[in-house]
């Protein structure tokens, strides 16, 4: 086997500081006693759905949250908490077609029946399925209960939110299949079930997405966003945020100058470590910054979430497993090298901790550096910074 630590005879810089942008070792819990005992610096551990919600706030809690330049300790989790648009049919809008004068089974059948588009052919096959479902939950109610976690991390960011027109519905579990089940594995997942016809009807999807983006302005955390076949829906939503809150755009001089002047502030903050820079809690209509995470859009949208008027800082996640195998590696690698340098992230994407984690960020580390024309240390120490930069602003 390959030894990692000298691949292609350069030994990989893991003491310049290694930050996965996006993971979910949650959906296996037997892994996380790893975590302590990994390279990586620190986990930015997202949460997607009822089931793991409190498991990520169990682990930050138990392994510590990471804080950038603490003297006193540290965590390796930031902690995130956000509903995925593969659960979005589970969080019902209220007055979105609630009726009281029904009983509780045929409300959900109603809010099913509202909320997904397909069919299994017949209507008892419909409601069959529908009573496999969850009870949903009122979207008010997930809003509290992410808003006490987000304030209990202060740290904390949404995620994983978006949307994905591709995504289908699981059938329900087996008899067979469940004896066959691993057990290790979080519950809620698809798990190789077979999928149904049934799709999230974007406009619900779009509407979770919405308030989720809404709730991470108000307390100004970043976000990690999914996308697949959605990214004009997606940027529709941002701009429909952002509207009326455009950044004027100012001339090359003026440009300058105010760089010039956030860089002599920074020097002024890198020379009194114990200065603490006052955060702004001004509550935003948007989230300050947005991860497009294992991004695999079009340069030309590039373009559009870059534009100078953009309110939010918009950065560009991407992980081996995703984005650099399949029949769209040379699309990304265009996006890549399209992208400016500090608006690049890494991530696993993957569903348990250990080595195969930190495997698989030293070699999207490498990848990213190989595209982009960075030496390996330069690349990995300008990929800590922006990742430092994405979380805490």
């Amino acid at each position: 086997m390959e030894d990692k630590t000298t691949k292609d005879g350069i030994p990989f810089p893991w003491e310049l500081g290694v930050f996965d942008a996006h993971c979910h070792p949650t959906d296996t819990m037997t892994s996380i006693s790893d975590i302590p005992h990994m390279k990586a610096t620190a986990l930015t551990v997202m949460s997607t759905r009822g089931e793991d919600q409190e498991l990520v706030d169990e682990v930050a809690k138990q392994l510590g949250d990471y804080y950038h330049g603490s003297k006193h300790g540290n965590g390796k989790i930031v902690p995130c908490f956000g509903w995925h648009p593969w659960f979005a049919h589970q969080i019902r809008v209220e007055g979105d077609g609630e009726d009281t004068t029904i009983n509780a089974i045929e409300s959900k059948t109603r809010h099913y029946r509202n909320v997904l588009t397909g069919t299994m052919g017949t209507e008892a096959e419909n409601i069959a399925f529908f009573k496999t479902l969850p009870t949903p939950k009122p979207l008010s109610t997930l809003l509290s209960e992410t808003k006490t976690r987000l304030l209990a991390h202060p740290n904390a960011l949404v995620g994983e939110i978006g949307l994905d027109k591709a995504f289908r519905l699981p059938m329900p579990w087996q008899e067979d299949e469940l004896d066959s089940r691993n057990s290790g594995l979080t519950p809620g997942s698809r798990e190789g079930r077979k999928l149904s016809p049934y799709r999230v009807v974007i406009a619900h999807q779009k509407a979770l997405l919405k308030a989720q983006l809404q709730l991470a302005g108000e307390l100004r955390r970043a976000v990690s966003v999914h996308s697949v076949q959605g990214h004009g829906v997606v940027l529709e939503c941002f701009q429909e945020l952002w509207r009326g809150y455009e950044r004027k755009v100012e001339s090359k001089r003026r440009r300058k100058k105010m760089v010039d002047q956030e860089r002599n502030e920074e020097e002024e903050d890198d020379d009194d470590d114990d200065k603490e820079k006052e955060v702004d809690a001004t509550p935003l209509p948007y989230p300050p910054r947005i991860c497009m995470h294992s991004y695999s859009g079009f340069p030309e949208a590039v373009k559009q979430l870059l534009h100078s008027s953009v309110p939010s800082d918009v950065y560009f996640s991407f992980s081996t497993v995703i984005n650099f195998t399949g029949p769209t590696v040379n699309r990304v690698k265009s996006t890549l090298e399209a992208l400016p340098d500090d608006r690049i992230l890494i991530e696993s994407d993957l569903h348990t901790a250990g080595k195969q984690m930190d495997d698989l960020l030293e070699d999207v580390v490498r990848t990213v550096c190989h595209v982009k024309g960075w030496s390996l240390e330069d690349g990995t120490k300008l990929l800590a910074e922006n990742w430092r930069r994405f979380v805490f602003g």
